[in-house]
């Protein structure tokens, strides 16, 4: 994510996509949405921040190596949380599970991903 203010707590505040060859999907985003792809550097290999024309950065769409293996091939919604670890507690104590431990966001904070008990997936952010 390019630099943007601290979002509010409660809010949907990012979407990510993680799939195995995210140049071709970002390239069929890009063409379906007009979305403007941005090289993110990984290390060896780049993900994709996902630029709106007019509106900057909206989404990102991610390779699942790093510290985004294993996660699922599907629009990962990110909410803001005020304390990351009390919300993953509050996760566990009721009935929900962390597929993600608390994983650092480089000097941006913290996320982990989480799914509740009816089976849906969500990722719950902390910024610094």
């Amino acid at each position: 994510m390019h630099d943007i203010p601290k979002p509010p707590v409660g809010a949907i505040t990012w979407v990510d996509l993680t799939v195995p060859d995210a140049e071709s999907v970002r390239d069929f985003y890009s063409a379906v949405t007009g979305w403007v792809p941005q090289p993110v550097a990984m290390g060896e290999y780049h993900d994709y921040t996902m630029d709106s024309p007019t509106a900057g950065p909206v989404a990102g769409v991610c390779h699942a190596r790093g510290a985004n293996e294993g996660l699922p091939a599907q629009w990962l919604v990110y909410v803001t949380v005020t304390a990351l670890d009390t919300s993953l507690a509050q996760c566990r104590m009721r009935g929900g599970a962390v597929l993600r431990e608390a994983t650092s966001m480089g000097g941006m904070g913290r996320y982990a991903v989480i799914r509740d008990p009816a089976g849906a997936v969500l990722a719950l952010a902390e910024f610094a």
